[in-house]
């Protein structure tokens, strides 16, 4: 997702623009950024990629990666909750609680030292 909001950020008014309809005023304040927007995005998009490809190789900087990722994205859905957006904001710490709960057990953790 995060490719593709790089992609119609850059590229506006394709026929990928349509996925925007779920997020009408994401994208409204997106498109005024423009390229920043989407470049921020393309970064995004690579720190992700990075991520998996060491999440399924089992390296540690994978892991460490993937839990630096998800704690960044869960103090982001904190600071909806401080500016209004309650729902999302909630549902997004309980997603992100719940992934980081899961990274953080022993038995995961081991899998990765183990590499």
């Amino acid at each position: 997702m995060a490719a593709y909001a790089a992609i119609t950020l850059v590229w506006p008014g394709t026929a990928l623009d349509a996925l925007w309809v779920l997020n009408k005023r994401g994208h409204e304040g997106l498109a005024t950024m423009g390229r920043i927007a989407a470049a921020g995005f393309a970064v995004l998009s690579l720190a992700l990629a990075c991520a998996a490809l060491g999440w399924f190789r089992r390296r540690r900087w994978g892991w460490v990666l993937g839990l630096t990722i998800i704690a960044i994205n869960m103090a982001g859905d904190l600071g909806q909750l401080f500016i209004g957006e309650r729902w999302k904001g909630a549902v997004g710490v309980v997603i992100a609680g719940a992934v980081l709960g899961y990274m953080l057990r022993q038995r995961v953790r081991n899998y990765f030292q183990s590499s």
